[in-house]
């Protein structure tokens, strides 16, 4: 599995000699351009050792332009309406910022923005080698080409790329396979809404066989974080991480992140029910990167405090 990068509340924008990039070309890391063209550093950020994941953003107003970048960027849009204005070479693209609006940078492309007021945003950095491989899998039987987009209407990828940002949760195993799940739901909708040959993709159907179901669930009840990476799960099922997800689901009613989240709220409360354990400790133990990112996760799931929990389960 990548090493996951989770970083909340940054203090410094990557210098130059530390910029990831594109090792068939120069183009840096997308996280690494959106830092340098917007000035600051990200609300929330998760990431593999390729650049690929999430962000969100806070910015002032934008007057600059966005060099090539060695992934495909897809942002939604949080904020108040605004025009903006994007130039590429002599074209110009006039749209207006608006919840369930979404711009799509293409891998390698490059263009000047003009945003008048301050934005709230989440963008996906995709590989172009994930996109094809969810194109492959699926059996889309189209060119895996991205259109530029801006400001277009897509209240479908909008809801799900703003809510992603809210679903990461400062563990490691869970927000890595929480992005890997969405990198693919995303690949697939790009895949039939945002190229220049879009694809049908028809639904599957049929769950696991009970043997896989239950060696998949051992590994995600495993205490080792890399026998829970969707790659691996896919793998021992001897199925496409596409396809292993959708069957996953059908045996299951929740997809693998979801499964692993309950699973880990469960082991949290037989933890703070039967045992003396220190709400830090139990952080701990989970996986999770401090006492806050877990009572915020267990609050999330639960609307109580870990603490407030275990004194009424008692």
């Amino acid at each position: 599995m990548s090493k996951v990068v989770l970083r909340e509340s940054l203090s410094e924008i990557p210098a130059a000699s530390q910029m990831r990039r594109d090792p068939a070309g120069d183009r840096p890391a997308a996280d690494v351009e959106m830092a340098r063209v917007l000035g600051t550093v990200p609300f929330r950020m998760a990431l593999d050792s390729s650049g690929a994941g999430i962000a969100h953003w806070k910015h002032e107003p934008l007057h600059d332009v966005v060099a090539p970048m060695s992934h495909h960027v897809i942002m939604a849009y949080n904020g108040a309406v605004q025009r903006m204005e994007r130039r590429s070479g002599k074209s110009v693209a006039i749209g207006t910022f608006r919840p369930g609006a979404v711009i799509i940078i293409p891998e390698g492309s490059s263009s000047r923005w003009d945003i008048p007021k301050p934005v709230d945003v989440v963008q996906l950095y995709l590989p172009q080698t994930t996109l094809k491989r969810v194109a492959d899998e699926a059996g889309a039987g189209a060119r895996a080409e991205l259109l530029e987009r801006t400001a277009h209407p897509d209240p479908v990828t909008s809801r799900l790329l703003l809510s992603a940002a809210d679903v990461l949760e400062g563990h490691e195993a869970l927000d890595t396979l929480f992005r890997q799940q969405l990198m693919d739901l995303l690949a697939t909708r790009l895949l039939a809404a945002h190229t220049g040959s879009p694809s049908t993709i028809a639904p599957t159907r049929g769950g696991l066989a009970p043997k896989t179901l239950l060696r998949a669930i051992e590994r995600l009840r495993s205490d080792s974080d890399s026998d829970v990476s969707l790659a691996a799960l896919a793998a021992e099922a001897g199925l496409s991480r596409f396809h292993f997800c959708r069957a996953f689901k059908d045996s299951t009613g929740l997809s693998p992140h979801a499964w692993l989240r309950q699973h880990r709220l469960e082991q949290a409360m037989n933890m703070l029910r039967d045992t003396d354990e220190s709400v830090v400790s139990i952080a701990a133990a989970l996986g999770y990167s401090s006492q806050t990112a877990f009572a915020a996760a267990f609050r999330k799931l639960t609307g109580e405090t870990p603490s407030d929990w275990r004194r009424r389960a008692r």
